[in-house]
């Protein structure tokens, strides 16, 4: 991995970010690919041979914002044989000065900007969440996504050397181990102990590492006899990605960095659209009629993988656990019946309803429940047939996720939204401002 200075640098989501481009030393040489960095947000990929801490090459990623990168190292041996980057981009690309990258939500979160993109007019309005429930008509469904972000960020020592570790907690096996991500000073070894410790920098339990798995993971076990919620509760950091102070939490991001509605404990990443409504908001969508219903869908560490294939079919779309429960579909169907729309908050939710609607026996009008892992990869010529309108925050370029945005509404219409999205000084990503697609 790259090094700056004495220090190496770590982010949840295996991003790792750095200050300007990152310093070689005489033992790390890199193959540029085809691809440019640009200045505001761009794509790039590197070769890294022999790496510190590893015997082999290793292939990354660059997203840069304003010149500084943001790395993703990729140790699966699949993703290894990277294609040159085509010259018609997979998802348009775009340029954001850094200033737009919000780093904190607004005091009140139906404050924020509220871009309304109309596909049948081909038109753009420019309001605030807080105008959401005269935008909706009676009748209409909200559908949330009710997965609670878990304090999967882990931070402690290794026993041996006493050298600074850093983890992400992926989930936990039914023997009890966990799956993580994890990155120290030096090779990790199976059998190797580490010493977690909570947000005060002080000593909590053992975590003993046990063999490295696939894509970068590691199995290890707790060496405790409490759950792994308690565990995560007592030294678990709240997992920001590394565009927010570059991964770094503060006390407030406990409550910012959760949807008031999160239920059920699972997620790596939260539901960003969802973190736009207040229990004010969704008192106001229930007097006026505008239902609200919930599916879970658990944000995983793949949802930000940028797309390193040279086409959209030969990118392997990572799997999140989702379930559409029988008391949804109800509320779905009934809505269906009676005429009014479905509104998808966040491509979570988009993900889990789309899933759904192709189960067999399934249709548009008669939803049926379900459960289990979803990979489905939304890209052109997708039909869509559980979703009428989604609302959505903006995203990273050559990802999955624009890509939905992209198949829903069009790219050209997108395009000129994200355009003008810039030029209106609309905040960006995680804690940024919003878009309704209608």
């Amino acid at each position: 991995m790259y090094s700056h200075g004495d220090h190496w640098f770590s982010g949840c989501h295996h991003f790792e970010s750095s200050i300007g481009h990152p310093p070689l030393d005489e033992k790390v040489k890199t193959a540029r690919s085809a691809a440019t960095c640009t200045c505001g947000i761009s794509i790039c990929q590197s070769r890294i041979v022999n790496s510190p801490g590893s015997n082999t090459d290793a292939i990354c990623l660059w997203m840069v914002i304003d010149g500084d990168p943001l790395i993703q190292k990729i140790d699966d041996p699949e993703l290894q044989q990277l294609e040159p980057m085509p010259d018609e981009p997979i998802c348009f690309d775009y340029k954001l000065p850094r200033e737009l990258v919000a780093q904190e939500p607004l005091p009140n979160r139906i404050d924020a900007r509220l871009m309304v993109v109309d596909r049948g007019r081909q038109e753009i309005e420019h309001v605030y969440v807080r105008d959401l429930p005269e935008l909706l008509q009676s009748g209409d469904r909200i559908v949330l996504n009710d997965t609670k972000v878990i304090p999967a960020q882990l931070v402690g020592k290794r026993v041996l050397t006493e050298g600074s570790w850093q983890g992400l907690y992926l989930q936990t096996t039914t023997e009890g181990h966990w799956k993580l991500l994890c990155k120290a000073r030096g090779r990790i070894k199976p059998g190797d102990a580490i010493v977690l410790v909570d947000v005060e920098g002080r000593p909590s339990f053992k975590l003993r590492m046990i063999e490295p798995l696939a894509e970068g993971q590691w199995l290890a076990h707790p060496e405790s006899d409490e759950t792994t919620e308690t565990l995560l509760a007592r030294v678990g950091r709240v997992p920001l990605p590394p565009y927010i102070r570059g991964g770094q939490m503060v006390d407030a991001d406990v409550a910012n960095y959760q949807t008031v509605f999160a239920r059920v404990p699972g997620a790596v990443a939260a539901p960003t659209a969802g973190l736009h409504f207040t229990k004010e908001l969704l008192r106001s969508l229930a007097q006026r009629g505008r239902t609200i219903s919930a599916v879970t869908l658990h944000v995983g560490l793949g949802t930000f993988r940028p797309i390193a294939t040279a086409t959209l079919d030969a990118h392997p779309m990572h799997r999140e656990w989702g379930e559409l429960t029988q008391a949804a579909v109800a509320e779905l169907n009934a809505t269906r019946r009676a005429g009014g729309k479905i509104i998808a908050v966040g491509t979570t939710v988009a993900r889990v309803l789309e899933t759904a609607v192709r189960t067999p026996g399934a249709s548009r009008e008669s939803m049926l429940a379900w459960q289990g892992e979803t990979d489905l990869f939304i890209r052109p010529p997708f039909e869509f047939q559980a979703i009428d309108a989604l609302l959505t925050n903006f995203h990273f370029p050559r990802t999955t996720l624009l890509v939905l945005v992209e198949t829903f509404a069009g790219r050209d219409l997108i395009e000129r939204a994200y355009l003008e999205a810039i030029r209106e000084e609309y905040r960006f990503y995680s804690y940024g401002d919003a878009m309704l697609i209608v």
